[in-house]
């Protein structure tokens, strides 16, 4: 556990079937004690890891696709993360069905230096349909992409997600680690476009912190929250918090739900981070500072001046979007960067 850091905000009570909107919404991190403490899938926790496992296999599809694993050697400790000069990572991923990962597991289960296994982000309705007739919860107003993450003892470094993010422990035990959005300068990202997971991440170790290396992580930490999550626990994590995952247990399972506050043909804000990056940030400095004038006019701080001059009939994108809207655009677009 890192020095310096403070307990997430709990609550306890509340009603699975009708998780209050405003909370959700908060933009605020939680942890939601006992929410889904009445699963089928947390009761056969409650015993050995085979009986989760046996529970997990009683809806695996017979045809399934394989699952993708990631498997690192004990000498990384769990952590999986780059190799030494970030040329590349220091695990491996194999393609294998899901009984196969789960059995796995079991044969690793409180053995001394294991390798690291997990399974992350597995749609759950593809490889273990009927799962959530009986383990599931209702995101009001949303329609959100449920997963299910299955390893050992393995730690995921920091990193964000766009959408916000409900996670809950079903099996094992997990330590949440969460910093604000604008702890970014202090939490020292790897490569944005060369990444284990799909997301950039934090070079710090959470085990080892190098301050000399890495000062300014003295400063995330002093706005560090954390907690322990015991089955049947939850906790938001709200759309670009910054959050560390790790496992505490031979055996761990966790489903999450992702859901957006937005409709689902606006993109991912990432796309548009990439194509500043190609097109603006290497201006001369004057130009640069003159895009960014533009950019809080047009994105950041629209108001009066932007378009109340326009008559609304030709207003066009500086006219609230919809998916017609997106879609002539994105389409314009692509044709401009396909040229």
């Amino acid at each position: 556990m890192l020095p310096g850091t403070s307990p997430i905000g709990e609550l306890a009570d509340v009603d699975p079937r009708a998780i209050p909107p405003d909370l959700l919404q908060s933009g605020k991190p939680v942890v939601l004690r006992g929410l889904v403490a009445s699963w089928p899938m947390v009761q056969a926790s409650r015993g050995p890891a085979e009986a989760s496992v046996a529970y997990l296999r009683g809806f695996e599809r017979a045809d399934g696709p394989p699952v993708v694993a990631t498997v690192g050697p004990p000498e990384i400790g769990g952590r999986f993360f780059y190799n030494d000069d970030l040329s590349g990572f220091n695990f491996r991923q194999e393609h294998v069905p899901l009984g196969v990962a789960l059995k796995t597991l079991l044969k690793y289960a409180q053995q001394d230096a294991s390798p690291a296994i997990y399974i992350g982000s597995t749609t759950i309705d593809t490889w273990l349909p009927g799962f959530r007739q009986h383990n599931d919860l209702t995101i009001l107003g949303a329609e959100p992409l449920a997963s299910i993450w299955i390893g050992n003892r393995t730690r995921i470094a920091a990193h964000q997600d766009v959408p916000d993010n409900l996670a809950c422990v079903v099996a094992g035990r997990r330590r949440v680690t969460l910093f604000p959005p604008d702890q970014l300068p202090n939490l020292y990202i790897g490569p944005l476009d060369h990444t284990p997971a799909g997301q950039p991440i934090s070079l710090v170790d959470f085990a080892a912190p190098d301050y000399e290396r890495f000062p300014r992580f003295r400063e995330a930490q002093a706005h560090a929250l954390t907690a322990v999550l015991e089955p049947g626990d939850a906790v938001l994590i709200p759309s670009l918090w910054w959050h560390h995952m790790e496992a505490l247990e031979d055996f761990n399972v966790l489903v999450n739900y992702w859901w957006r506050q937005t409709p689902a043909w606006m993109d991912t804000p990432m796309n548009a981070l990439m194509l500043a990056i190609m097109t603006v940030r290497d201006l001369p400095p004057e130009q640069r500072a003159n895009w960014e004038d533009v950019f809080r006019h047009y994105v950041f701080q629209p108001g009066e001046a932007t378009a109340d001059h326009i008559p609304e009939s030709a207003r066009r994108v500086l006219s609230p979007l919809d998916e017609t809207q997106a879609r002539s655009l994105r389409a314009r677009l692509l044709q401009r960067l396909n040229r």
